[in-house]
């Protein structure tokens, strides 16, 4: 994949998380996401690229843009082929809601590098550099702690693991507790929180819990930017979301899948626009005098350079966002 992709990438991010953060708090979570998805879409086609949707809104009978199969970019152009997954709101409550941690994401890989995931739950494990190969998926909690403390230099009562808040990982809750370490709870969107364990600076030393797979693998591409590790298994429900694995690539629906089964390859490209304040980005600021600010995380895995952008848009030169 060419460098410049990667900046180009970001400008579809920002667009989409401009336009969705017209809806926050009004309490319309498909309004917003028709939005970002309608204007992520738009944005593609200015880049010079021959995409196609692995990870999207659906299928092709599910969703009139950004279906898995559709291909993206300005292809008379030339540019690299590749696989494209996105969730352009991930969190339309969260921005319904007026909730922190929504995010417009993309992740892009080299053709044929980005395992094509099920929408189905995923079972999914992160960590930072330092902890990366260190542990497994299927040790137990309070083993996964004491790596990440040593790892990590800190003493267990200083690590921090981020867990979803749902009544499925109060068995995750509970051991953290129990071994003296402390949680931090999120309500939606774990693209941002399961990234969050792989920065320093978040103080989060630890993703764990059960999400969507979809997410699992975008989350991955930006793992692999970081350096981090992320392992992960698909959890189907029943016989139909079984069959679907393996119609989509997965021989064993329940085997581990590493962070190479996930991101294959040595490139990977990631970006992401904060729609409200969490735990990576800001959110989308409205100046006045038709100034917007936005702040956005860009990566490549081959360079391992993380770059934070902010932006002030000015509307008025972008008439699809003028919301007059």
């Amino acid at each position: 994949m060419e460098r410049e992709l990667a900046l180009e990438i970001v400008r579809v991010t920002e667009m989409a998380a401009l336009a969705s953060s017209h809806w926050m708090g009004r309490g319309k979570k498909n309004e917003a996401d028709g939005a970002a998805t309608s204007a992520m879409r738009a944005m593609f086609d200015t880049i010079n690229m021959r995409g196609t949707v692995v990870i999207g809104e659906g299928e092709l009978d599910e969703a009139p843009m950004l279906y898995i199969g559709e291909k993206l970019g300005n292809p008379d152009a030339g540019g690299p082929e590749v696989d494209i997954a996105v969730d352009p709101l991930e969190g339309t409550t969260i921005v319904a809601k007026g909730h922190n941690n929504a995010m417009s994401v993309i992740a892009v890989g080299d053709r044929g590098t980005l395992l094509h995931a099920p929408d189905m739950y995923m079972l999914k494990m992160a960590v930072g550099k330092r902890a990366a190969d260190k542990i497994s998926l299927f040790d137990p909690v309070d083993k996964m702690i004491e790596v990440v403390a040593e790892a990590n230099n800190k003493r267990i009562s200083d690590v921090t693991v981020i867990v979803q808040e749902r009544e499925r990982h109060q068995h995750i809750i509970d051991a953290v507790r129990d071994k003296g370490a402390r949680v931090k709870l999120f309500g939606d969107g774990d693209v941002g929180a399961a990234i969050a364990a792989c920065l320093p600076h978040t103080g989060i030393d630890l993703f764990l819990g059960i999400g969507g797979a979809p997410e699992g693998v975008i989350s991955a591409a930006a793992i692999k930017c970081l350096g981090g590790d992320m392992q992960a298994q698909l959890k189907p429900q029943n016989d139909a979301e079984r069959e679907r694995c393996i119609k989509m690539g997965v021989a064993d629906p329940e085997q581990l899948l590493t962070l190479n089964d996930m991101v294959k390859g040595e490139d990977a490209i990631f970006a992401a626009t904060g729609v409200s304040d969490g735990e990576l980005l800001q959110g989308v600021r409205y100046l006045g005098d038709d100034m917007v600010e936005t702040h956005s995380l860009v990566m490549r895995a081959q360079t391992k350079t993380i770059r934070f952008v902010r932006a002030l848009h000015n509307v008025e030169h972008k008439p699809n966002l003028l919301w007059k």
